[in-house]
């Protein structure tokens, strides 16, 4: 049984499950309430149940492009419609701005930072850094490819916590934030990190036909990467004539 007969596009992972598309008229609306039928008729074919009650509706974006969707519906049940859905750990807003998320946090750094306080007396440098880059960063960082913020309220708001930190090593205390922060900025570690996921993409160590197909629909032109090897141009060639 085909699941998305027109065409639209559903990711299963786990229980859970996601269906959506570009909705640019009402008519997309209808014919997404269409795939989810198809979809809730499957279900009940092959007798597997499905939690309504978790069930939400999204929309991504804003300004007056937008195509606001009618109201979507699980077996005759409307489905609520939300502005933010965390997923895998990471929330997501309606306008990707990700300052819920961000905000969330930089509230959870500082509560780990308080229980580092009560529990260690005594820092030095060393050990403090040991332990920033293990309970406090590792959890800045989870899934920031992701999240990466670029408003610089957000940033600021990020860079604050190393800051912080840094106040719990008794010798290096006094010390102007800049003297005290002699490991790399979060925004720092965030642009390298884009650099490292962006050449997986294009060096294919992902899933291929997910990244051919990502790649093709983000990149609408080709540019000149002065000829080498790895040149976007002659990457679009090739998978173009795949």
């Amino acid at each position: 049984m085909d699941l998305c007969k027109n065409g639209y596009e559903i990711y299963l992972y786990a229980d859970d499950t996601k269906l959506f598309s570009y909705v640019k008229c009402e008519e997309d609306s209808f014919r997404l309430q269409k795939d989810t039928d198809s979809v809730i008729q499957w279900m009940e074919m092959w007798l597997i149940r499905l939690n309504t009650t978790k069930c939400h509706a999204m929309t991504y974006g804003r300004g007056p492009g937008i195509c606001r969707p009618t109201s979507y519906s699980i077996s005759s049940a409307a489905v609520e419609k939300i502005e933010s859905i965390k997923d895998l750990d990471v929330t997501f807003d309606n306008k990707v701005k990700f300052d819920e998320h961000i905000n969330n946090k930089i509230k959870k750094a500082y509560q780990t930072l308080g229980i580092v306080k009560r529990n260690f007396i005594y820092l030095t440098p060393d050990s403090f850094a040991t332990l920033y880059k293990t309970v406090i960063r590792a959890h800045l960082e989870y899934a920031v490819s992701v999240w990466n913020p670029h408003y610089q309220t957000l940033i600021e708001k990020l860079e604050k916590v190393p800051k912080r930190a840094t106040t719990l090593v008794i010798t290096i205390k006094k010390l102007h934030h800049e003297e005290r922060l002699k490991l790399p900025t979060l925004k720092y570690r965030s642009i390298r990190g884009d650099m490292i996921e962006l050449h997986k993409i294009f060096m294919l160590k992902y899933d291929s036909d997910i990244t051919l197909k990502t790649i093709e629909k983000c990149i609408q032109r080709q540019y000149d990467m002065r000829n080498h090897r790895f040149a976007l141009q002659n990457m679009i060639s090739s998978w173009n004539g795949r």
